[in-house]
């Protein structure tokens, strides 16, 4: 990671709820949850590391909504601001984990819950080409 995206996350970090890593791409994936979601602590146990490490994740800008309550996960404050039209076009705002894959500010792939995970990654697979 450089220096001005280092800088940019521990700022991103500490001025809002939500962390996001830019990791470069036309491509996000977004990883909605709550801390008190026991589902989506089985998606951080299971899965988020071997993600983190994958070539495709620094192929893409990974954005975490990640609030101290799963009910507050699509409240406008907690997701950042250039991201409220993404916010706008999810349908139905409850359920996490929620896994986003976003093209051109579009969602193109919206899956809920732990088992929807690799579903996403097929996406993203076939996005990335």
């Amino acid at each position: 990671m450089n220096r001005r995206a280092f800088l940019f996350a521990g700022v991103a970090a500490a001025a809002l709820p939500a962390a996001a890593w830019a990791r470069g791409g036309g491509i996000e994936v977004i990883y909605v949850g709550g801390w008190d979601c026991p589902y989506c602590t089985k998606w951080k146990n299971e899965y988020k590391a071997d993600w983190l490490a994958s070539p495709e994740f620094k192929r893409v800008t990974w954005i975490e909504i990640d609030p101290p309550r799963l009910r507050e996960a699509y409240q406008p404050r907690y997701w950042p601001a250039d991201l409220a039209d993404v916010l706008e076009q999810v349908p139905r705002k409850h359920g996490t984990p929620r896994f986003l894959i976003v093209k051109g500010g579009r969602i193109v792939s919206n899956e809920l819950g732990v088992n929807k995970w690799a579903i996403t990654l097929d996406r993203l697979h076939k996005l990335l080409g």
